[in-house]
C-alpha cells in the first residue's frame, strides 16, 4: 500500500536529554512539503559528533532525532523537487548546497548559508518546522539530516542522488566521516606529492585523512594517537609511522619537529581537543607548514594563540565536510569508491541492527570501534 502523502509511523532513536541513552520510540513522520524529500533509511554510521550532543559538548535543540551519516532510498518527494525521484538511492547532506548563496558561488568554500549546523542550530527544516512527532510532541531535526530513524525528511538542497548500484551500508560513510577526512587532505590542505604529514587522532575521520594523504602522494604520513591498538589499521591505510605521545617525556610537537627537520608540511587535528589543536599547529614547520582543524571543538571554548606562531609563514585552517561542495562531490566520491579508487571497508569495524544504537555508542566511547554502521 502506497505511503505517498501519508503520515508514516516508524521507529526512531530519540535523544530526549543530554547524558541519557537513546530511546527507540514509535514516531510519526509527516509527508514532505514543497522542496522536501522523504527517505527510507537503509544504513547510518555512528559519528563522534552525534556523541558530542549526548555529552552536551555540542548544543542542539532536544528532544531530537540525531544521526547525519546515512544512506537510503527516496520514498516520496514534495512539490517542486527535481533533483531526485522516488526509488533513487541517496545520501542526506548535513552540509547542504543551495547553489545560490555567496558561499556556494565561492570556488573554495562550501559552508552553505542555508546550513543548520554547529553555530546556531535550529533543529528544523528550512521552513522552521520539523516533520517528526512522538507521543503528541514535535521532535527536532539534527543538522538537516536525522538519520537515526527508519524514515526521515530533508530539504532538497540537502540530498544527493548516488550510483544506483552502490552498497548503502558502506557508502553511508561518505555522508560525513570519510568525506570530512579525505577532503581535508585533498581539498583543504591540498597535500602535495612527496610531502610529510602528521595526523592527530585515528578514528574514522583521522584514518580517512590518512587515505587522502596517501592518494595525494605524501611520502611520510605520521599517525599520532594514545591508543596503540589503532596503529595497525593506520598502517594498513597508508601511515608510514605511528607514535604514541605517552611514550615520550617531551611534548609531542617537539618529537615531530625533530623527526621532520623542523616540522611536517601538513598536520591535521582530528580529535576536537584544544591542546591537540595547539600541538598540531606547532608540529608543522614554522615557515611553510599548514595545519588543519578537522575535529569539532568543545562548545564555548577558546584558544589563546601567540601570533608569532603564524607570523613566519604557518597557515592554520579549518573546514566543514572536508571543504567539499556536498551535492557536487558526494556522487563523485561514490563513483570513485565504486571504481576502487579508495577503500571504505577497513573503516567499518562493526555492523549492528539499528535497535542496538546504544551498544554502538558504547563501542565508540570505549575506543573499540572505528565506524559502526547501523542497518534498518
Amino acid at each position: 500500500m502506497s505511503t505517498v502523502g501519508k503520515v508514516i509511523r516508524c521507529k526512531a532513536a530519540v535523544l530526549w536529554e543530554p547524558h541519557k541513552p537513546f530511546v527507540i520510540e514509535d514516531i510519526e513522520v509527516a509527508p514532505p512539503k514543497a522542496h522536501e524529500v522523504r527517505i527510507k533509511m537503509v544504513a547510518t554510521g555512528v559519528c563522534r559528533s552525534d556523541d558530542h550532543v549526548v555529552s552536551g559538548t555540542l548544543i542542539t535543540p532536544l528532544p531530537a532525532v540525531l544521526g547525519h551519516e546515512g544512506a537510503g532510498i527516496v520514498e516520496s518527494i514534495g512539490e517542486g523537487v527535481t533533483c531526485v525521484k522516488p526509488g533513487d538511492k541517496v545520501i542526506p547532506l548535513f552540509s547542504p548546497q543551495c547553489g545560490k548563496c555567496r558561499i556556494c558561488k565561492h570556488p573554495e568554500s562550501n559552508f552553505c548559508c542555508q546550513n543548520d549546523s554547529l553555530e546556531k542550530p535550529q533543529g528544523t527544516l528550512r521552513d522552521g518546522t520539523s516533520r517528526f512527532s512522538c507521543k503528541g510532541k514535535p521532535i527536532h531535526n539534527f543538522i538537516s539530516t536525522s538519520t537515526f530513524s527508519q524514515y526521515t525528511v530533508v530539504d532538497d538542497i540537502a540530498v544527493a542522488k548516488i550510483d544506483g548500484a552502490s552498497p548503502l551500508d558502506k557508502v553511508c560513510l561518505i555522508g560525513c566521516g570519510f568525506s570530512t577526512g579525505y577532503g581535508s587532505a585533498v581539498k583543504v590542505a591540498k597535500v602535495t606529492p612527496g610531502s610529510t604529514c602528521a595526523v592527530f587522532g585515528l578514528g574514522g575521520v583521522g584514518l580517512s585523512v590518512i587515505i587522502g594523504c596517501k592518494v595525494a602522494g605524501a611520502s611520510r604520513i605520521i599517525a599520532v594517537d594514545i591508543n596503540k591498538d589503532k596503529f595497525a589499521k593506520a598502517k594498513e591505510l597508508g601511515a608510514t609511522e605511528c607514535i604514541n605521545p605517552k611514550d615520550y617525556s617531551k611534548p609531542i610537537h617537539e618529537v615531530l619537529q625533530e623527526m621532520t627537520d623542523g616540522g611536517v608540511d601538513f598536520s591535521f587535528e582530528v580529535i576536537g581537543h584544544l591542546d591537540t589543536m595547539t600541538s598540531a599547529l606547532l608540529s608543522c614547520h614554522a615557515a611553510c607548514g599548514v595545519s588543519i582543524i578537522v575535529g569539532v571543538p568543545p562548545n564555548a571554548k577558546s584558544l589563546s594563540v601567540n601570533p608569532m606562531l603564524l607570523l613566519l609563514g604557518r597557515t592554520w585552517k579549518g573546514a566543514i565536510f572536508g571543504g567539499l561542495k556536498s551535492k557536487d562531490s558526494v556522487p563523485k566520491l561514490v563513483t570513485d569508491f565504486m571504481a576502487k579508487k579508495f577503500p571504505l571497508d577497513p573503516l567499518i569495524t562493526h555492523v549492528l541492527p539499528f535497535e542496538k544504537i546504544n551498544e554502538a555508542f558504547d563501542l565508540l566511547r570505549a575506543g573499540k570501534s572505528i565506524r559502526t554502521v547501523l542497518t534498518f
